[in-house]
């Protein structure tokens, strides 16, 4: 259910802005992404794990409100993100 190391570190090389970045908010967005598609398959043959479903809620909003952000910012590095990720808005 959690992220290996080796899975982190693959997404913060292929998310980062420069070297040495792991805390812009694409980085975020896509570490928040992997850990929400592992939730989402894990609720799918546990459905009634309802502190589990409350923790992805809150990866859902946290991860809503970078993208908000993102949006506010840069409207071109939003729109890359929702592609690269396939995140329906």
């Amino acid at each position: 259910m959690t992220i290996t190391k080796e899975r982190k570190t693959e997404l913060i090389g292929e998310f980062r802005r420069s070297d040495g970045d792991t805390g812009s908010p694409e980085v975020q967005i896509a570490l928040l992404t992997s850990r929400i598609n592992a939730l989402t398959e894990h609720l799918q043959g546990h459905k009634r794990d309802f502190a589990c479903r409350r923790g992805l809620l809150m990866l859902v909003s946290r991860r809503r409100r970078l993208l908000d952000y993102l949006k506010k910012v840069d409207p071109q590095r939003y729109l890359d993100m929702l592609r690269r990720l396939d995140i329906r808005k």
